[in-house]
């Protein structure tokens, strides 16, 4: 054994002393870490991954979509899927989330039966690699539980492996008080096994049962699907609810120590085994506990930037800026080898979660209700004792947009590409809901099916349908796809939106809201500035200190800027990226 691998089972080793410090373990840490190694395939020539380096730049769009959220019957969906992003979106974007695409019982995939599998009804996984092999492929490692359909838990009540002792159980006497969740249903299930009557773990829902990690085996298990994935093209891990993970009776069982450095564990194999591999945490979590997913640079490469969507959303529905350049102003600069991953929109709702200690009581009272307004629904959480609070509002984005506090108007368009303009310029990847990309609305007759607030946002196309609107300019649907596709077009061209490239929160106001990004050699600026409301708004170009000696435009409309004008005019919701270059070099 070299250096290398020396030092690579070494930093196994530790990972693993600090996680099971204190626990009794079936076989010395120095054989599970060896068994890890083995089941990455990683030995005496693997070579040490690049430190701090950024595995993304200014052309880096992901996209989040279901394997069926459009469909054609005369295909899989996983192949209708790869088509339409061929012929509909081609290179506007570079990564693709897929979310879970595994046989599963409930919660529309992250109930996994089987994690080895592709689900039958989507395709195969000849499917997943083909798009693999043009895009840079993200998938759900979905890490904290699984159904109470698997062989998994079938083999935990009759007792045998594998599977016997991968639950996490108490005991309805337990003092769990403490428990943070993001769901009001009981956290114990009441299950009959071989040994009686046991009470297993369930933070989300009854049919899905929580991993203990305490098991050794049980971390075993996820590092073969980990190769497994890799195997098959999967470059990006999404950790699923990842900050519940590791449980301990009497503490809040959230955000644990055992948790990050299990999530500093897997990094490690993971960059070792490719060294294009990248973990994003799902945590929607408040954000000083989401920031800690970053880590020493040595956990997440990138997390969900969960406060972002509320808080957009509110400026736009209030018309002032005020909270969102606060909270900007907060957010620290991702380290190097880091980044943010900015959405609006997903298959979930708008969390309320991460407005926590950002918006006020009142000021969530007035979004929630507004939100209401335009068909959106609430679910809820447990809070402390009897009590229950807003965890996210479930809504298509477009119709959350359609108006303001003050109800529903004409400025729907340009509202919705003005967020999505502004997440577009904001340091981090950004990434786009499928269902925002064509300018889906609320699907009521699926969630009335379903049952489920979250489908209300969880449309199926079927892509002739789609393709129809997409051709007719007058739809708009082809109105949103063309504007979205223009913004990402110019932003793939300009350093000064590498993710990682500096950004300056400006101060213009409530109405106008803005930031500076400067490409990482210095050579190009970007005043990225946004009307966040119905009424025309002045600019005073002095007010953002432009050097008179450089050529200045609006790369948005092509307009070059008149600086002994000294003034620009916003039309409502209108969006303006003033560069001192094209993309290509200084002008």
């Amino acid at each position: 054994m070299n250096g290398t691998s020396a030092r690579l089972l070494q930093r196994l080793i530790h990972h693993l002393e600090v996680i099971y410090a204190g626990i009794e373990l079936p076989r010395p840490v120095e054989d599970i870490a060896s068994e890890l190694l083995s089941l990455m395939r990683l030995d005496e020539d693997t070579p040490l991954p690049a430190r701090n380096t950024s595995l993304w730049d200014e052309s880096s769009i992901a996209m989040i979509t279901y394997g069926d959220s459009i469909r054609d019957e005369t295909e899989h969906p996983l192949a209708t899927l790869h088509r339409f992003i061929d012929e509909q979106l081609g290179e506007a974007i570079s990564m693709v989330h897929i979310l879970p695409f595994f046989p599963w019982s409930s919660d529309d995939g992250f109930a996994v039966i089987n994690y080895a599998a592709v689900n039958e009804s989507l395709g195969s996984w000849d499917d997943i690699h083909a798009i693999a092999t043009q895009y840079r492929l993200m998938a759900d490692l979905v890490i904290n539980h699984c159904s109470s359909r698997s062989q998994w838990f079938e083999n935990f009540k009759l007792g045998i492996d594998p599977g016997r002792d991968y639950f996490m159980t108490a005991e309805p006497d337990d003092d769990l008080s403490m428990v943070v969740r993001p769901r009001t249903s009981p956290l114990l299930r009441e299950s009959k096994t071989r040994e009686g009557t046991r009470y297993v773990w369930c933070t989300f829902s009854q049919d899905q049962v929580d991993f203990d990690f305490r098991t050794p085996r049980v971390l075993e298990e996820f590092v073969r699907i980990i190769r497994l994935y890799l195997d098959m093209g999967v470059r990006v891990f999404r950790l699923d609810a990842v900050a519940f993970l590791w449980k301990q009776i009497g503490t809040t069982c959230i955000n644990l120590e055992q948790t990050h450095e299990m999530v500093r564990l897997l990094r490690t194999l993971i960059e070792h085994a490719e060294p294009s591999g990248m973990i994003i945490t799902e945590t929607n979590i408040p954000s000083r506990e989401n920031l800690a997913y970053f880590g020493n640079a040595n956990e997440a490469h990138a997390i969900y930037n969960f406060s972002l969507p509320p808080l957009l959303v509110n400026a736009l529905l209030i018309g002032n800026c005020q909270h969102l350049s606060q909270w900007m102003m907060s957010m620290p600069p991702a380290q190097s080898g880091t980044t943010y991953f900015n959405f609006i929109a997903s298959h979930d709702g708008i969390g309320l979660r991460p407005a926590e200690g950002l918006l006020s009581d009142d000021e969530i009272d007035v979004f929630i209700n507004t939100m209401q307004q335009f068909g959106g629904r609430i679910s809820w959480r447990a809070g402390s004792g009897e009590t229950r609070r807003a965890y996210e509002v479930n809504i298509s984005l477009f119709d959350a947009l359609k108006g303001t506090t003050s109800g529903p108007d004409r400025w729907n368009l340009e509202r919705f590409v003005c967020a999505h303009a502004i997440m577009l310029g904001l340091e981090g990847i950004p990434a786009f809901y499928i269902h925002s990309l064509v300018g889906t609305r609320n699907d009521y007759e699926r969630m009335k099916n379903s049952g489920n607030n979250r489908a209300i946002n969880r449309h199926q196309w079927s892509y002739p349908a789609l393709k129809s609107e997409l051709d007719n300019p007058h739809s708009s649907h082809h109105q949103v796809l063309q504007r979205l596709k223009h913004l990402i077009a110019i932003r793939a061209r300009q350093p000064a939106f590498h993710p990682n490239a500096v950004q300056f929160t400006l101060h213009l106001g409530d109405a106008l809201f803005g930031f500076w990004r400067q490409s990482m050699d210095r050579r190009q600026s970007i005043f990225c500035i946004y009307n966040v409301s119905a009424q025309t708004q002045t600019l005073n170009l002095r007010d953002i200190n432009l050097i008179m000696t450089d050529n200045w435009r609006d790369l948005v409309s092509g307009q070059a800027l008149d600086l002994i004008e000294a003034s620009m005019t916003l039309s409502p919701y209108q969006a303006v990226w003033i560069s001192n270059t094209d993309g290509a070099g200084v002008s």
